[in-house]
């Protein structure tokens, strides 16, 4: 595994800024994630945490999950006074995109990296966002066919807003679909070992969150991760006190984020978070769903129209927390209050939106954690290195900007454009002839121009039919090249960044379980370049 590295610009501009320690970003934020750890570390300590019982609560959680004598260690370190490394996802199936993947290496990566650093055992926790209850963007995973990309999503349907961990599984069915999805990957010497654990881990599982909770603890169990669903009954209960005070001060909290993105708007940067001026910033949930709620005067409501009054929302988190949950605004400074977090692992969209987050953050007594870009890649394979290289495109080229305009530009090239103006010219005189009959017999009987034009159009499509029955002859004649262009597009910029496509059973139906070992061991550090592997 060779490691080269890409100064590839974040797409989102807020992040592109805050990479670059512009002093517009970064006065957004706390502290620098450079180099402010030390700092952060100190502050941690004048806190207090209720860590004896969040070890349990995870310990718990994590009970059933493959786990190793590093899981304990840290679980013990948590207990004591380790601070931790964070980071957070949806529940994807499969692990969902390859991203998840890169930040849970990020994690455990830059925990690592302040354990030797500060003298002081730090922990790699992962936040699944087992509460977010969008099933169309977690459902699916991409195989490709015939130079195209394919979205393969899981059958069964969910047609309400229920929360991924209340989201149960068919078993015969997860395990069709993990079999059918290993067939589109194409049948390898790994693909074996891989059914088996796939089908082990639907067949443990009940629901969504728990079963990606199972895999990533497969994938990393050696590492010291921890991993907690932020739906699970029994931490709703451990952060019922902070969900009181969400609930008594949601109007200041959600009052300083409007104004925060004010002041983002005026510096020319768009909001990343959509924030209307009554949100509650909280979930309910009713009859399994779960329903955003908005606050007018002391009382709230939801949008099915149900009211509730303030003491309502405080007897649900005082006795029935399970049913509260946090949105984009309130999840951080729940994971502030919970976790004694040295540092956030953020992607580009989360560095923007926390920028809206400081004043939310002060106002209810926090700061926010340093929020470290995490790691990116993108992976080359041998052929798609080869593909590229008889195609003379560098691979960094193509990270950056596709192949698109390089086909196109290839496909002109070879284009037979005598015929393409002999069919195009041939249109144009039969137009102005027909246009000429058309005149003619106007004046005898007017209803004869429909004859005409019916005929007419017949003989145009005879003509698209030839201009098309001709390219396709010329794709078959040069079919080789453009499958060369599709395949390295598909492989590094399927339409953009590779992490947002490709999911990691992939690579390791054809490269094996020691994948994530690879990358994990590969030598990369937090410089915020793009890092391009090839295996």
């Amino acid at each position: 595994m060779l490691v080269k590295q890409l100064d590839l610009p974040a797409i989102q501009p807020f992040a592109s800024a805050y990479i670059n320690e512009s002093d517009q970003a970064m006065k957004h934020f706390h502290y620098s994630y450079r180099n402010d750890f030390k700092k952060r570390l100190e502050d941690l300590d004048q806190r207090t945490f209720m860590r004896n019982e969040l070890a349990a609560c995870i310990e718990n959680y994590m009970d059933g999950l493959p786990s190793s004598s590093e899981t304990y260690a840290s679980l013990s370190a948590l207990r004591e006074d380790a601070p931790a490394v964070v980071g957070g996802q949806q529940a994807g199936l499969l692990t969902g995109p390859l991203y998840s993947i890169h930040k849970v290496i990020s994690i455990i990566k830059l925990a690592k990296q302040q354990t030797s650093a500060l003298g002081r055992q730090v922990v790699p926790i992962f936040w699944i966002a087992g509460e977010d209850h969008d099933f169309l963007e977690i459902n699916h995973v991409y195989t490709e066919s015939e130079g195209k990309l394919k979205k393969k999503g899981y059958p069964e349907r969910v047609l309400t807003k229920k929360m991924a961990s209340d989201i149960e599984y068919d078993h015969a069915e997860m395990q069709q679909w993990v079999k059918d999805i290993l067939s589109e990957f194409g049948e390898t010497q790994h693909t074996a070992r891989l059914k088996e654990k796939l089908y082990e881990a639907a067949e443990k599982n009940t629901n969504i969150s728990q079963m990606f909770a199972w895999l990533i603890m497969d994938l990393f169990k050696e590492s010291g991760l921890l991993v907690l669903d932020a739906a699970d009954p029994e931490l709703r209960r451990l952060e019922s006190g902070f969900f009181k005070q969400l609930i008594e001060q949601n109007k200041e909290i959600n009052e300083s984020v409007l104004a925060q993105q004010d002041v983002l708007r005026r510096e020319g940067f768009k909001p990343m978070i959509e924030l209307e001026s009554d949100a509650a910033n909280l979930f309910i949930r009713i009859d399994g769903e779960r329903q955003l709620l908005f606050s007018e005067g002391e009382s709230f409501y939801d949008k099915a129209g149900r009211q509730y009054s303030l003491h309502d929302l405080l007897h649900e988190a005082e006795h029935e927390p399970a049913n509260l949950s946090n949105n984009v605004v309130t999840r951080p400074l729940m994971q502030e209050w919970l976790i004694p977090t040295l540092a956030f692992i953020g992607g580009p969209g989360e560095i923007a939106y926390w920028a809206e987050l400081k004043n939310a953050f002060e106002n209810t007594g926090f700061k926010m954690p340093p929020v470290v870009p995490r790691l990116t890649y993108t992976i080359v394979e041998r052929n798609i290195e080869q593909d590229a290289r008889e195609l003379d495109l560098s691979v960094e080229r193509i990270i950056a900007e596709g192949v698109d305009h390089e086909r196109t530009a290839f496909w002109e090239r070879v284009k037979d454009q005598s015929l393409k103006e002999l069919i195009d010219e041939t249109e144009k005189q039969l137009t102005s002839q027909y246009e000429q009959i058309k005149k003619l017999s106007d004046e005898y009987d007017p209803g004869f121009n429909q004859i005409v034009e019916k005929n007419l159009n017949f003989h145009l499509k005879q003509l698209s039919y030839l201009q098309l029955k001709s390219d396709d002859a010329l794709r078959h004649k040069h079919q080789n090249v453009l499958r060369k262009y599709d395949r390295v597009g598909n492989a590094l910029r399927p339409g953009g960044p590779q992490e947002r496509i490709w999911n990691v059973y992939y690579y390791m139906n054809r490269y094996g379980e020691s994948f994530i070992k690879d990358l994990l061991d590969a030598q990369i550090e937090f410089n915020h370049q793009h890092n391009i592997v090839y295996i």
